[in-house]
């Protein structure tokens, strides 16, 4: 009996020994935790016009504020839901419409800003524009017609009356735009009585840039107590290069085609009395036929009428066909102020010229008074930029200021009057 009770024991113990083992093959494992992806954050964006604005300038702007990202969509459009077309500023803080916008009507603006992460906020804002003001207007006047063919010196000139106060010259200038194709970028720069705005590039115009220009001025207040009058554009190309050199030392014209002398003319100046600027002008306008009308002037009180003349200066210095000088021209000074060349030369030179073309007096009693006519070439870039009334663009910037030419920012006559010349 005990040897079987003992045996017996040893089976149930042997028995139970591969439960024990099929028991740690059933272990229970956690649940793997879900993975969470992490979400982009969304970037910072408010907007101007503030949400149901009235009263807004026709000459508003769209100017998104955006932390955290980039504005990658923006829709304007009006109460018609017709869609009115923006483009983004160089630095992008503001997007422009392309044209003023309507009195008395409500537009509605959607902005998208990207996060730097990818994540995305749409932003919406309702305003309603100003009725009509019944401030007076500042007269514009854009010196630069559409579809033309300009010389290589061809500033874009603006006019303004009455003249824009230094307090709004800002204002203004941030509605004033060119673009040039291919790319070369300028700055504008005002005269001091603010009846003219320049703008230049650096260096003459590349023939064959085409040149865009929008005084986007229509509604925008300047100053208290006036509003700007009308939307102007032009687009027109440079064409040849071509340069006048007079040198009344000489008494001779050199006529300059792409760098290359094509005819040298004889000239009579402007006498000791009435004498000729000095400086570098701009032809102005053309004329076949005009009359210039000098009565009522200090050293004038004549009619007269000439054949083939071209404008260099407001205060009525011309280049024209003078037959009654020819004896003169290449010897002596007998003009109002004028530069005198025959008949058949004057016929050729309006030929050979476009309005736009530099024109460069040297060796006279006077200099050329800047701002008496189109004259930012009469100044070195250091110089002109000077007249700027926004910052100058780092690469616009000079190396270091010029000492010479004096600045092309002084007061002038915005109006050209033909009747105003020296003879």
């Amino acid at each position: 009996m005990g040897l079987r009770r003992r045996m017996t024991l040893m089976a149930v113990i042997v028995a139970a020994t591969p439960l024990v083992l099929a028991g740690c093959t059933t272990e229970r494992r956690p649940a793997p935790r879900p993975v969470v992806e992490p979400v982009a954050p969304s970037p910072e964006l408010t907007l101007m016009p503030a949400d149901l604005s009235r009263d807004v300038p026709l000459s508003a702007e769209v100017v998104p504020r955006v932390r955290g990202g980039t504005i990658s969509a923006v829709r304007l459009v009006d109460d018609q839901g017709a869609p009115v077309r923006v483009e983004p500023r160089e630095d992008g803080s503001a997007w422009v419409p392309t044209t003023p916008l309507r009195p008395q009507r409500t537009y509605t603006v959607e902005v998208t800003a990207t996060g730097d992460a990818g994540g995305t906020t749409t932003r919406t804002t309702t305003f309603t524009t100003m009725a009509t003001s019944n401030k007076p207007q500042v007269t514009s006047t854009l010196y630069f017609a559409d579809k033309r063919t300009y010389g290589t010196a061809m500033p874009v000139t603006i006019g303004f009356d009455p003249p824009i106060d230094r307090a709004a010259r800002a204002d203004v200038q941030r509605r004033l735009f060119v673009t040039t194709n291919p790319p070369q970028p300028g700055v504008w720069s005002w005269v001091d009585d603010g009846s003219q705005v320049y703008y230049r590039a650096p260096d003459f115009w590349r023939p064959g840039t085409t040149i865009s220009v929008r005084a986007g001025l229509e509604g925008l207040p300047i100053g208290r107590n006036h509003i700007g009058d009308v939307d102007r554009t032009a687009t027109s190309r440079i064409g040849r290069q071509v340069a006048l050199e007079v040198d009344n030392a000489t008494k001779q014209m050199r006529v300059r085609r792409d760098g290359k002398l094509i005819r040298t003319i004889p000239v009579s100046l402007g006498k000791r009395s009435t004498p000729t600027s000095s400086g570098k002008m701009v032809i102005m306008e053309k004329h076949q036929n005009t009359t210039f009308d000098t009565r009522g002037e200090p050293n004038g009180g004549y009619v007269v009428h000439v054949k083939d003349a071209q404008r260099l200066t407001w205060g009525g210095e011309f280049i024209h066909g003078a037959p009654w000088s020819v004896s003169d021209q290449g010897h002596r000074n007998v003009s109002h102020g004028c530069t005198n060349i025959s008949p058949a030369n004057a016929d050729w030179l309006m030929t050979v010229t476009q309005i736009g073309d530099l024109v460069t007096v040297t060796g006279t009693e006077v200099r050329l008074e800047s701002g008496n006519g189109w004259t930012p070439w009469n100044a070195s870039w250091g110089q002109f930029v000077k007249g700027s009334a926004l910052p100058v663009p780092a690469d616009l910037r000079p190396a270091r200021a010029s000492a010479s030419p004096p600045p092309a920012v002084a007061a002038g006559t915005p109006t050209p009057d033909p009747s105003a010349s020296s003879g």
